[in-house]
């Protein structure tokens, strides 16, 4: 047969704006003929046999293929109007647009409007990859279309079979631009049983954010039994946004959450609030609250507020897993103001700032930090003649306790002001492949308490210099391994301190304490953090680190490294008021390697000479072969405290056709064959010789929807724990339902992957309304 090709022109035609508006929300309405301007743009048609006239009417048969723009039409027989822009097309029609396909027994379309109806269609979407069949659909532009007597599944299926999971609807209005779609009455069947019926129903295309009711979210705790949540989310404007949870548990009753962002040129935030109006367990109104707010006023004025509050004493152990502090029973409110000044090479920073801590005990068990009711300030850092560099920073600040602060009456701490001033001034000298920099460093406070300090005066002060002299060198040489180019460094590191011996023990500590023994603390002139207390050093800090680093990418394979601190004098200044003595302090070793792929190894290791033993370890192992498969095992030791085992994990353990060992399976998502996995994380406590945390569960993927099955439990004391039941299911390309299971598995499995992407399970994008 004879194949072929025509070609025509088509002219620009003016913009007709008579027509109303596309309206994405609440109901979308086809465009009226007219309303969208004409495309220029070269129309192609190629067939087995062509016949009819250019500027009248085309007949196709055979083999048709019509392309205009970024549609494409092919039939077994079409014929095309061009007075009317009008494709008839019949026999096996499959018409595709930016990767979407329509398909039937036949269509009519106005081409370069793309609008038409397809009879007796199936039709699959590219942004969801979901689709279905209906009695007919109509195009309405290329974004938009209407089903009708129709439904959606990501599902595949062949023939009449049942998908697992279908929504059938009267209407079903599909608009790609505006990420949404609407069905009016509405049937959700998951494994033919309808798990949900609406008149009206309305869930995500895409990412983008949309007014409506969220998933409902069902969770199973200890404390708060079946809880049943529905979130409302109000797209109030581009930058502004609500989510309104009304909420129901068996055993506390009722509830209300609710969150509110915003996002302005010059200030953002983000307010949360949990509300029990009354607590059928605790017998009370309960609450926790925080605030977090962002602001600039000019270049050089910055605010901020950080606010997190609770009702009661009790909501830490009762909702663990709702506050944000890292000290769960320590909740701080800051608010601050900070002005910038100065030039480049001499900045300064001029700042107003008061925090203060609400401490939830009851029994008192911990001493609360103080409150700085009040704090002023100015810090300036810069670059000065002949290499100077410098650093300044100057305060006063008012200290006070909190209520239910934890100590007892003959130890209460006063309440107090100080003054302080700390700096330091340094030389560098670089050159390529080795440093040197000499420092010179002050601290000087001025103390004024409420009541006498133990050596009865009132007020007191006290000025403290240090000299340190720090350098290093950096070598480096080619190398090879198993046939890699590596690159190999050698990096020595010295530092010198000396701080001459202050009696600080009758001065007050409002923020002072030992820093946790690290390679970054070890190299820092005062062990203590804070001001108010200063170690008195006379000592050499001495380490060597070497990396083995690929010489194409740079990438680190290998980390390697030592360090230790050697005393000239006893350390009188400590946090117990014992001296140190030893003449060195403990050895510090920390590595790690990706030269083993895919395994992925770290280690930090504390040696006491002293005791001549290993006093903290931090072993961990990660074996990361493939997607979906993830094995992370971690040993923590800390000598008279505490020991612990972890073990966290994301793996296949049955794949349809094959055994988990099968690396070329990836679960697709159109591999509708039944997947296993299995997930969770443990925490072992071999001091309290028990399971401290834990979450281990199963996710069964479907390929078109998946399900989630876990169990969390975790410690809220010595001998309570809090256990939760997770529940989720997901429908590829529609939404997920039940518990929010996959922050859950996130946050606590390193390396976890989701097994779908977002778009498949959007939360941001309203579900029904």
């Amino acid at each position: 047969m004879l194949a072929a090709l025509a070609w025509f022109g088509r002219p620009a035609q003016a913009q007709d704006n008579t027509g109303p508006a596309l309206q994405p929300v609440p109901r979308l309405k086809p465009t009226p003929s007219g309303s969208m301007p004409r495309q220029q743009g070269p129309l192609y048609l190629r067939a087995d046999q062509l016949s009819g006239q250019p500027n009248a009417e085309l007949r196709a048969e055979g083999r048709v293929e019509m392309r205009y723009g970024g549609v494409v039409l092919r039939a077994d027989q079409l014929r095309y109007d061009q007075a009317e822009d009008l494709a008839v097309a019949q026999g096996k029609v499959r018409i595709t647009f930016e990767g979407s396909s329509f398909s039937g027994p036949e269509v009519q379309l106005k081409v370069q409007r793309m609008e038409g109806f397809v009879t007796a269609p199936e039709y699959m979407l590219a942004t969801t990859g979901a689709g279905g069949r209906a009695e007919r659909i109509d195009i309405l532009g290329p974004a938009t279309s209407r089903v009708i007597n129709g439904d959606y599944t990501s599902c595949r299926r062949e023939g009449a079979e049942k998908p697992d999971w279908v929504l059938s609807a009267r209407q079903l209005d599909l608009d790609t631009d505006a990420g949404v779609g609407i069905a009016e009455g509405a049937v959700l069947r998951f494994l033919d049983v309808p798990i949900l019926s609406l008149p009206r129903l309305s869930f995500p295309l895409s990412d983008q954010r949309k007014s409506g009711w969220l998933p409902p979210d069902l969770d199973f705790t200890t404390g708060s039994g079946a809880e049943l949540s529905v979130p409302y989310y109000w797209n109030i404007a581009p930058n502004r946004d609500a989510t309104l949870t009304p909420a129901i548990s068996t055993r506390r009753g009722l509830a209300v959450n609710g969150e509110f962002r915003y996002l302005e040129p010059a200030y953002s935030g983000r307010l949360n609030l949990d509300l029990l109006p009354y607590d059928q367990v605790y017998e009370n109104t309960r609450y926790w609250l925080t605030f977090d707010h962002a602001g600039r006023v000019g270049e050089d004025l910055r605010y901020g507020a950080h606010v997190e509050r609770a009702s009661d004493d009790d909501w830490w152990n009762d909702f663990p897993r709702r506050h944000v502090a890292l000290t769960p029973r320590l909740l701080p409110l800051v608010v601050l103001a900070e002005k910038d000044f100065g030039s480049p090479q001499l900045g300064a920073e001029l700042y107003a700032r008061t925090q203060r801590w609400q401490v939830l005990q009851a029994p008192n068990i911990m001493e609360a930090p103080f409150d700085r009711a009040a704090q002023f300030g100015l810090r300036s850092t810069g670059n000065l003649q002949a290499g100077l560099q410098y650093a300044l920073e100057t305060e006063a600040n008012h200290f006070v306790l909190p209520s239910n602060p934890g100590y007892s009456a003959a130890d209460t701490p006063s309440n107090g002001s100080r003054l302080h001033a700390q700096g330091w001034i340094n030389r560098p000298f670089r050159q390529r492949g080795w440093w040197v920099t000499p420092s010179v460093l002050l601290n000087a406070a001025s103390y004024y308490t409420d009541e006498a300090m133990p050596d009865g005066r009132t007020s007191a002060s006290r000025v403290i210099p240090t000299f340190s002299l720090g350098g290093g060198a950096e070598f480096e040489r080619s190398t090879e391994w198993l046939g890699r180019s590596l690159r190999q460094t050698l990096e020595p590191r010295l530092l010198y301190v000396n701080t001459p011996y202050v009696d600080q023990s009758t001065y007050p500590n409002f923020d002072s304490a030992v820093k946790d023994y690290s390679f970054a603390s070890i190299f820092s002139e005062n062990v203590f953090s804070g001001i108010d207390r200063v170690s008195d050093t006379n000592a050499l800090t001495a380490g060597v680190t070497t990396r083995l680093l690929d010489a194409s990418s740079g990438v680190e394979l290998l980390q390697l490294g030592i360090v230790q601190r050697y005393l000239f004098n006893d350390q009188l200044v400590t946090e117990t008021g014992v001296p140190e003595n030893r003449g060195y302090s403990d050895v510090l070793l920390r590595g790690s390697t990706r030269v083993l792929q895919p395994f992925n190894l770290e280690g930090y290791l504390r040696y006491s000479p002293s005791v001549d033993r290993v006093v903290r370890t931090i072993l961990g192992a990660q074996y990361a072969p493939g997607p979906f498969r993830t094995l992370n095992l971690t040993y923590r030791y800390a000598r008279d405290i505490s020991s612990q085992y972890e073990a966290s994990w994301q793996w296949p353990i049955y794949q349809p056709g094959g055994t988990p060992q099968r690396k070329e399976w990836n679960g697709s998502a159109n591999s509708c064959g039944g997947a296993w996995y299995t997930v969770g994380r443990v925490v072992y406590s071999t001091t309290d010789d028990r399971v401290t945390d834990s979450v281990v569960g199963v996710e069964y993927d479907a390929g078109c929807w998946i399900a989630r099955m876990a169990v969390s439990r975790w410690s809220t004391g010595v001998s309570e724990a809090s256990t939760q039941v997770l529940l989720q299911l997901e429908l590829v390309g529609l939404s997920r339902l039940g518990s929010n299971a996959v922050n859950v598995l996130r946050d606590n499995i390193p390396g976890y992957q989701l097994l779908r992407d977002r778009r498949s399970a959007s939360p941001a994008s309203a579900f029904y309304d």
